[in-house]
């Protein structure tokens, strides 16, 4: 449990800007949804205020219990990740394609690819806290690579492309704060980018006569992947198909300007040409509604909030606790860069939300479970002083 002098330890500019993420989460669906549920158009606002109320007490919890203890079930979460997932595969729910939920009633349910991503941090941050100082050869790289592939595959089957890059990329961050050789990995980094880079140029390029055997080379994405994985280099060459969501999306953040049309004056949202403008493309209505000042405003409330974090990391106790924090620095890094960078037109659309932002209970609940653990490494910086 926290002691007195622990909660001495409070960083209240980090619960201030947290709150006031989540203050603007429900500012904003309350105009990005209003028109998309007829019949009550606060539903989407009252729910996620449940999951948001229900996110705090969770991490609550996250903060209270020494983190160490975590370390003690590691291979227990691991196993867990890995069966939830398996789970997924075998009895979850089809939406819109893919198979990503797991139905606790007729209409509720949990996607734990969400959760997937917090309990890979927490294992693999103990995984790596044993090996620090072992990561200088390219071998030493193997087992952990194939500590993240097992759940990385089992998400990308659902198909989840978009949550498989942001575990990748957790990877990556918290391979280099272990200390991973920068050099031998930056190798593997440009090795694996040059191996995809030629592979789309494989599959999608027309090739001369003697490199014919190579043309239109399988990949292993369902169509639909691969042309969002393309045409946000030129949306126009799909105008009414793949590229629809980029153009609308630009169209709702260039038309917003300095100051914005105002609240609930958005043409792009209000009038539903711009889709999924709760979830994945609710940073285009604080464009469109709230301008370039309302969409700054956001952006700030992430930095401090980022830099908080990693201002953590730097003063954790102990390995465990500077490569868990990175591991959920990087999280929400990865996931505000892509998420804001598809609805910009400069990323591919992968489906991944707004963190903290964007309507949905899983996202939601991991995102605060994350910010609840954060904490509770902040709150114990300095035990080892006392």
């Amino acid at each position: 449990m926290l002691e007195r002098r622990t909660l001495r330890n409070a960083d209240f500019i980090l619960i201030l800007v947290l709150l006031l993420l989540l203050g603007a989460s429900l500012l904003i669906l309350s105009t990005a949804s209003i028109n998309i549920e007829k019949s009550d158009p606060y539903h989407y606002v009252k729910v996620q205020g449940l999951w948001i109320a229900t996110g705090l007490v969770l991490a609550f919890a996250a903060a209270t219990v020494d983190y160490q203890y975590l370390r003690r079930f590691s291979w227990v979460i691991y196993g867990l990740n890995i069966l939830l997932l398996v789970a997924v595969l075998i009895f979850g729910s089809e939406e819109k394609g893919a198979t990503r939920w797991l139905l606790i009633t007729d209409t509720q349910g949990i996607q734990p690819s969400e959760f997937a991503k917090v309990m890979v941090i927490v294992t693999l941050a103990d995984f790596l806290s044993k090996r620090e100082g072992k990561l200088n050869r390219y071998r030493d790289f193997i087992l952990p690579f194939l500590f993240v592939l097992a759940p990385t595959l089992l998400i990308f089957k659902q198909p989840d492309l978009g949550t498989s890059i942001v575990v990748m990329a957790i990877f990556i961050g918290m391979m280099f704060v272990a200390g991973a050789n920068p050099k031998k990995m930056a190798t593997i980094l440009l090795g694996g980018a040059a191996i995809v880079g030629v592979a789309l140029y494989l599959h999608f390029a027309t090739l001369p006569s003697w490199l014919q055997f190579a043309q239109g080379i399988p990949l292993p994405l369902q169509e639909y992947q691969l042309n969002r994985l393309t045409i946000f280099v030129d949306p126009t060459a799909d105008m009414t198909g793949d590229g629809y969501h980029i153009i609308q999306s630009i169209w709702a953040i260039g038309s917003g300007g300095l100051w914005g049309k105002g609240y609930r004056m958005g043409t792009q949202s209000q009038l539903n040409f711009l889709p999924e403008h709760h979830t994945d493309f609710i940073f285009a209505v604080v464009g469109e509604e709230f301008g370039f000042i309302g969409t700054l405003t956001l952006l700030f409330l992430f930095f401090i909030f980022l830099s908080r974090i990693i201002k953590i990391a730097g003063n954790a106790k102990d390995t465990y606790g500077v490569l868990m924090t990175a591991g959920i620095a990087a999280l929400f890094i990865v996931h505000i860069l892509v998420n804001i960078g598809m609805t910009l037109g400069i990323m591919p659309v992968t489906g991944i939300p707004l963190p903290l932002i964007s309507y949905g209970g899983s996202a939601m609940w991991a995102g605060l479970i994350a910010a609840g653990l954060v904490y509770n490494i902040h709150l114990r910086r300095q035990r080892m002083l006392f």
